[in-house]
């Protein structure tokens, strides 16, 4: 009974897997095929000419380096202001001592519930008053604060002992140096799923760049893709192949960091 109760939770699993990863690998096999292949039917998984046209015509037509500046500027920049913002704002909460600081965490965790396109308008008044309309910066500044970042390094800086800042301060560490040279370094499994989390975020993020960019030459690979569609026609073969070139850089992403996120957890295990 316990075997069979192993086995299947590894089908059901496998199962679900299979279902998650279906569509990518039709979009990822369907990148090769002809325009002819796409919608013949009956459907085939597997193209009957193998070619890589449609790479081709998406690398001719796509101002790849120029979409993948954009794009790879804002995420990175985005990025790493939010790892230092949450980063910073969860220690403050996990680890100073003001009656008002739990109340500042349930009104900051209350906009949680807020869904995004209610705060769309304000937001964007303020970007176009600063002057930030059209530009790369306007995509990164709306999209730095993430509570969810700073749930996630609070819930993490609370585990932390209080005797080991203690023993610092002692020491004579400043409140800087204790957060660079002590809690930052502890917590680097933390920083790579935020890492990931938010390199994804603004990667695939349309919504901010639709709003923010007016110039073509500014656009992120995400609105360049929407340029291939047209309100009559649809360029799939170049569509799905251009898809596909976006995808590489997070999957390379989250390859390095997970890497980081498992040497994290063996060390502290070691550690402790």
């Amino acid at each position: 009974m316990k075997q069979l109760k192993s086995v299947l939770k590894y089908v059901i699993s496998f199962g679900v897997a299979f279902i998650w990863i279906f569509p990518v690998l039709w979009l990822l096999v369907s990148s090769f095929k002809g325009g002819n292949e796409l919608f013949r039917y009956p459907l085939t998984f597997f193209p009957e000419v193998f070619t890589l046209a449609n790479y081709e015509a998406a690398l001719e037509q796509f101002n790849f380096l120029r979409y993948i500046f954009n794009t790879s500027f804002i995420t990175l920049v985005a990025s790493v202001i939010t790892i230092l913002m949450s980063s910073m704002c969860g220690y403050a909460l996990a680890k100073y001592k003001y009656k008002w600081l739990n109340v500042f965490f349930f009104c900051l965790l209350a906009t949680t519930m807020l869904p995004t396109e209610v705060i769309m308008r304000p937001s964007f008044t303020v970007l176009y008053k600063l002057g930030l309309y059209d530009s790369l910066w306007g995509c990164i500044i709306p999209t730095v604060g993430t509570m969810t970042g700073v749930f996630l390094m609070r819930q993490f800086f609370i585990t932390v002992p209080n005797e080991l800042i203690e023993s610092a301060r002692i020491d004579g560490a400043n409140e800087g140096r204790i957060f660079t040279s002590l809690m930052l370094p502890i917590c680097r499994a933390q920083v790579a799923i935020l890492a990931i989390f938010s390199f994804r975020w603004r990667w695939n993020d349309y919504i901010w760049p639709l709003l923010a960019l007016r110039t073509p030459e500014k656009y992120t690979l995400q609105l360049a893709l929407r340029t291939l569609s047209g309100a009559e026609a649809v360029n799939w073969t170049v569509l799905l192949s251009a898809s596909v070139i976006t995808m590489i850089p997070v999957l390379i992403v989250f390859i390095i960091f997970n890497k980081q996120i498992m040497t994290a957890n063996m060390s502290s295990g070691v550690k402790g």
